[in-house]
C-alpha cells in the first residue's frame, strides 16, 4: 500500500508538528499480559484469547462484577511468533456461552481488561466508526454531543475554493462539505472514491443492519437511513469537483498542511482546487473513481429520492465518457504542493470498477463489455487486499454481481474469491495472533489492510456461504479491537484500553483529554515514515508503532481505513 504523502509533505507534517501538536511520554497504562477483544464476543462465535509469555499451566474466566469462576482451562502450547517477537499461549474460552462481562486471569501472569461476551457487542463499535465520519465533516459546525458533549468544532472551511495554476482554470469555485480526508484538513478524490465506493457497499450488503442504525446526525429526523445521509455529505462535495466536460479534479487542499488547530482556525493557507497542471488537467483515476461511486450512488438512492438518483448517473456517465477519451491521465503533485498525493502507476482497476458498476446499475451491455475487456488483467489473490490505488478485487467483484455477466467470467471471479478467501484463512489460523498480516502488509495503513482481508473474506461469503471466511473475519477485528502485541484497542473510545493519540488535528487542537471517538489507527508499520518512528529502536516489523500524535506513519486516521471497519464490522453483526 503506498503512502499517501511524499518526502516534502512529510517534511512539512514535521514542521506543523512542530508548530503546535502535542506530543506525549509513555506514560499511558501498560499492556495486560492476556490480551482479548476488548470489545468482546458474540454468544455463538469462537472465543480466543492470547497469554503473552510461556508461564502458566490453565486459565479461569471470571464473571464480573462477581468474580465467580465461570471455567478453567488449560493454556495452549506455547507458540513464537517471529512477526512481533511475542511468545504466545492461546485460551480457548468458546464454552462460556452466557451473556455478560468477563475477565481472564492466568495465575503469576495477570488479568486481562474486562469485555462483554453478548450478541450485540460490535454493534456500539459499528455506531462509533460510522459516526466518525461525522466528525470529518467539512463545511459545517460538528457536534458529537450528547454522549461526547465537548466534541465540537465550529463552521470550517467556508470559503473553498480557488483554483490552482494546474487545474486549468482560474477564479473560483463553491466546494464546501465532503469529509476531511485523514489527520489533515485535505480533501482528496480518489481516496474518497474507495471510501464511500465501501460504505455505500456496506448498505448494499447489510441494510437491515443500517436500517435501524442511528447515528445521531443532524439529519436522523428525515426519511433516509442515517448512513446514506453521512455519505450524501460527501457525494454533494464529490460532485463540486466534476467539470462540465466530465473530468475530475484529484483533490482540494491548501499547498502545505497546516498545524495542529480546530478546522475553523486552519493556517495551511489558501484551499485550492488543484490538477494535473497540462491538459486535460483532470485525473483519469479520480475520474473513474467518480465514475464508479456515482453509479452506485445512483442504485442505492434511488428508493429515497430518485431525482437525485437520475443526477448521479448522469454524472457517472458523463465520467466515464471523459474517461474512455482519457484513459491514462496520472497525477502527481504540482510543483510547490506537498499535501496528499494519492499519486498511482495505473488507472486500468480504476477504469474496471467504474465500468462494472455502470453495467450493474444501467444493465448496458457496452459497460459490461468494457468492463470484460478490461477484467483479464486483474485476479483477486489471498495477499492482495483492495485498497485506494488498487481496486481491481471492486471491480471484479461489481462485474460478477452484475445481471448479465459472462458466466465464464463470473465463474471465474467466484473461483478466484474462493481461493483467496482459503489461503487467508488458512494464513489467519496458522498465525500466532491469528491476523491475516504477511510481513508486505506491515506498512503505513497496516490496520487497513487488516481490515481489507476482512472484506474480502466477506466478499468470499457472498459468493457462497463460508462459516470459516465468516470467523477469519472476525479474527482480524478481534486483532484490530486488541488482542494484538501491544494489548491496545485500535479504535479510540472502543474497550477498556483504546490507543489515545491519534495523528488527528481535531483531537490535538481540542481540550479534550481523549481523542474523538471511533477512529482506527493506522497502525504498526515496518517502513517508518516519520521522525518519531525512526527513533523507535530496531524491533520485529509487527513491533513498529508507538501511540504517539507525532507518529504519522503509524498512528494516523484516514477516511479509507474507517470504511474498511465499517464494512467488516457490519458484517459481523
Amino acid at each position: 500500500m503506498n503512502s499517501r504523502v511524499g518526502l516534502a509533505a512529510a517534511a512539512l507534517i514535521g514542521l506543523a508538528l512542530a508548530a503546535g501538536a502535542r506530543s506525549y511520554t509513555a506514560s499511558d497504562p501498560p499492556a495486560r499480559a492476556i490480551r482479548v477483544d476488548q470489545a468482546g464476543y458474540l454468544v455463538a462465535a469462537r472465543k480466543l484469547a492470547m497469554s503473552v509469555g510461556s508461564e502458566g499451566a490453565s486459565a479461569t474466566v471470571l464473571l464480573q462484577p462477581s468474580r465467580r469462576e465461570v471455567l478453567t482451562v488449560p493454556l495452549g502450547a506455547p507458540v513464537n511468533d517471529a512477526q512481533s517477537g511475542d511468545t504466545l499461549r492461546a485460551i480457548d474460552f468458546s464454552a462460556v456461552t452466557e451473556p455478560g462481562s468477563y475477565t481472564i486471569a492466568v495465575k503469576g501472569v495477570g488479568e486481562s481488561v474486562p469485555f462483554r461476551i453478548a450478541g450485540d457487542v460490535y454493534r456500539d463499535p459499528l455506531y462509533l466508526a460510522a459516526r466518525a465520519f461525522y466528525g470529518q465533516r467539512c463545511g459545517t459546525a460538528v457536534n458529537l454531543g450528547p454522549r461526547f458533549k465537548s466534541y465540537a468544532h465550529a463552521a470550517c472551511h467556508l470559503d473553498d475554493a480557488q483554483f490552482h495554476a494546474s487545474s486549468g482554470r482560474s477564479g473560483s469555485r463553491h466546494a464546501s462539505g465532503g469529509w476531511h480526508d485523514a489527520g489533515d484538513y485535505g480533501k482528496y478524490v480518489v481516496n474518497s472514491g474507495i471510501t464511500t465506493g465501501q460504505l455505500l457497499w456496506a448498505w448494499e450488503w447489510y441494510p437491515k443492519v443500517f436500517e435501524t442504525l442511528s447515528l445521531d446526525i443532524p439529519e436522523s429526523t428525515n426519511h433516509v437511513p442515517d448512513l446514506l445521509d453521512e455519505i450524501k455529505w460527501n457525494l454533494d462535495w464529490m460532485s463540486t469537483m466534476q467539470d462540465e466536460d466530465g473530468g475530475v479534479w484529484p483533490k482540494l487542499t491548501s499547498e502545505r498542511f497546516g498545524s495542529f488547530v480546530m478546522p475553523e482556525k486552519d493556517d495551511g493557507g489558501t484551499r485550492y482546487i488543484i490538477g494535473t497542471g497540462t491538459e486535460p488537467y483532470k485525473s483519469s483515476c479520480a475520474t473513474a473513481d467518480f465514475a464508479a461511486v456515482f453509479a452506485i450512488a445512483a442504485r442505492v438512492y434511488r428508493p429515497y429520492d430518485a431525482a437525485y438518483a437520475d443526477r448521479a448517473i448522469a454524472a457517472a456517465r458523463k465520467a466515464q465518457t471523459w474517461v474512455t477519451a482519457h484513459p491514462d491521465v496520472l497525477f502527481r503533485n504540482p510543483q510547490g504542493v506537498s499535501t496528499g498525493e494519492y499519486g498511482d502507476r495505473r488507472c486500468t482497476d480504476e477504469r474496471l470498477w467504474a465500468a462494472a458498476e455502470l453495467f450493474r446499475t444501467t444493465g448496458e451491455q457496452p459497460f459490461g463489455d468494457l468492463a470484460a475487456g478490461l477484467a483479464p488483467g486483474f485476479h483477486v489473490a489471498g495477499t492482495e487486499p483492495q485498497s485506494w490505488p488498487n481496486v481491481g478485487n471492486m471491480g471484479l467483484w461489481a462485474y460478477a454481481w452484475s445481471t448479465g455477466a459472462s458466466t465464464a467470467l463470473k465463474t471465474r471471479v467466484a473461483a478466484e474469491t474462493a481461493a483467496a478467501a482459503r489461503e487467508v484463512v488458512q494464513r489467519t489460523s496458522s498465525a500466532a495472533w491469528r491476523h491475516s498480516l504477511t510481513d508486505r502488509d506491515l506498512v503505513w495503513g497496516s490496520n487497513a489492510v487488516v481490515a481489507n482481508y476482512g472484506v474480502l473474506l466477506l466478499a468470499a461469503n457472498r459468493f457462497a456461504d463460508d462459516p470459516t471466511a465468516l470467523g477469519a473475519a472476525l479474527d482480524n477485528l478481534h486483532y484490530l479491537l486488541g488482542r494484538n502485541t501491544f494489548g491496545l484497542s485500535w479504535v479510540t473510545a472502543v474497550g477498556a484500553m483504546p490507543y489515545r493519540h491519534p495523528h488527528h488535528r481535531p483531537s490535538g487542537g481540542d481540550q479534550n483529554e481523549e481523542p474523538w471517538p471511533g477512529m482506527l489507527s493506522g497502525g504498526p508499520n515496518a517502513r517508518g515514515g516519520d521522525p518519531v518512528m525512526a527513533d523507535i529502536p530496531a524491533t520485529p516489523p509487527a513491533r513498529r508503532y508507538v501511540d504517539d500524535e507525532r507518529a504519522y506513519s503509524a498512528n494516523e486516521m484516514a477516511i479509507n481505513w474507517q470504511s474498511a471497519l465499517v464494512l467488516l464490522l457490519a458484517g459481523v453483526q
